[in-house]
């Protein structure tokens, strides 16, 4: 699939124009879907060098996207182009019920995956979220 993220918000916590705190277990959620081959759109209302600030950063964490508020690399924007991406899926903070969450996420697009892809998956996100303070909430109150 072609899947468009949004980056404030979404892989981040929104603090525009500055970059927030990365969102819990985003870059983890974004490279296995890269392994399973989809393609990755960053899909942002930044420009210039707030853009490339997040490219680079996204790129830090492991994270290379297909293309860049691009429907493909080598297209050229200009004014007679939408700047609207097309993709299957779209992931972003804005959307009718608020983001999700990274871990809903993956298992939304990858309800076929197998049960053991799903536990290593789901250990992954609960030792990761073992080191914030709201996974440590959830962890005393037993949600997931």
């Amino acid at each position: 699939m072609l899947i468009a993220v949004d980056f404030d918000g979404t892989i981040v916590e929104h603090k525009y124009p500055a970059i927030g705190k990365e969102k819990i277990f985003a870059f983890q959620t974004l490279k296995a879907l890269q392994d399973k081959g989809h393609l990755l759109v960053l899909w942002t209302i930044r420009t210039g060098r707030l853009l490339d600030e997040a490219v680079d950063y996204c790129k830090k964490n492991g994270v290379e996207f297909y293309a860049v508020n691009k429907n493909y690399p080598e297209e050229e924007w200009d004014s007679s182009i939408s700047r609207k991406v097309n993709a299957d899926v779209f992931i972003d903070d804005r959307n009718v019920g608020g983001f999700l969450g990274w871990g809903e996420i993956w298992q939304l697009l990858n309800a076929d995956v197998s049960e053991q892809e799903k536990s290593v998956y789901w250990n992954n996100y609960k030792k990761a979220e073992r080191k914030s303070f709201c996974g440590f909430i959830r962890l005393v109150l037993g949600c997931r």
